[in-house]
């Protein structure tokens, strides 16, 4: 393996609906200036809007793949390596299944505002930190969730 590729950095990044969100792209941000990186997102497929007890898991794949298109084609405009899938909608057993064949550096956990943010109500954060050996960073959106132009 060439030294480039071994210092090629894998963040992995859990995120839906904060996926355009502004404080997600600072923190993408920070890990491209640091240097070579690759991103693999999961987006878990979780329930669309207020459809909590009951919900069409067809919606939640469709617009979970827009999101992650999306996210895609932003990461590697900013000259970053990006790939990536749709997760379990339990966001812990995503993540697991997203590390069985890959090696990650660094996970980041992009949630919605704690008032509203389901997965910090499930306390996914300390599930995930007990789950996993990497560092993880724990972003909550603000604002604008949909801007289309930002990671």
């Amino acid at each position: 393996m060439s030294d480039s590729i071994d210092a090629r950095r894998t963040i992995l990044i859990v995120a839906n609906e904060t996926l355009a969100s502004p404080t997600l792209a600072r923190a993408v941000a920070r890990r491209v200036s640091d240097g070579p990186v690759t991103f693999h997102v999961v987006v878990p497929a979780t329930p669309v809007g207020s459809h909590l007890l009951t919900w069409d898991e067809d919606e939640a794949i469709a617009a979970a793949r827009r999101r992650l298109e999306a996210v895609v084609e932003h990461l590697r405009g900013l000259g970053a390596e990006a790939d990536g899938e749709i997760g379990n909608r339990d966001p812990v057993i995503a993540v697991d299944d997203a590390m069985l064949d890959r090696r990650v550096d660094e996970i980041i956990l992009s949630t919605l505002p704690e008032s509203t943010s389901r997965w910090l109500r499930q306390d996914v954060p300390s599930r995930l930190r007990s789950a996993i050996q990497v560092p993880l960073e724990v972003v909550t959106a603000t604002g604008d969730v949909e801007a289309p132009s930002s990671a």
